[in-house]
């Protein structure tokens, strides 16, 4: 799909400041890479194709503007690989709990 209808479920990206209008007192890394929005919302356009301008309205009700990037985009959760030693705190929790402080 890349042509969205008013009120479809959208992406937009825009860069806010671009590589040298940072804040000087950022890190070197992050000074070297623009300050980008990444945004979903509802379109209020009519009609839309990815990469042109558009307006949305965030699920908070602001009308945000900038280039059509997805079209009922999904959500991309991932918190990484599981960590060791957070895996067993369930476990030593209820026997600390239960008071036998056996693992």
């Amino acid at each position: 799909m890349s042509q969205a209808q008013k009120g479809d479920w959208v992406q937009i990206y825009q860069v806010i400041l671009p590589v040298g209008e940072r804040a000087p007192q950022v890190p070197a890394e992050t000074a070297g890479v623009p300050l980008e929005m990444w945004v979903k919302g509802f379109l209020e356009e009519e009609q839309a194709q990815v990469g042109t301008d558009v307006t949305i309205r965030s699920l908070a009700g602001r009308l945000l503007q900038g280039q059509l990037v997805a079209i009922k985009p999904d959500y991309e959760v991932n918190y990484g690989f599981p960590q060791p030693e957070l895996l067993t705190i369930g476990v030593e929790l209820r026997a600390i709990l239960e008071g036998n402080g056996n693992v």
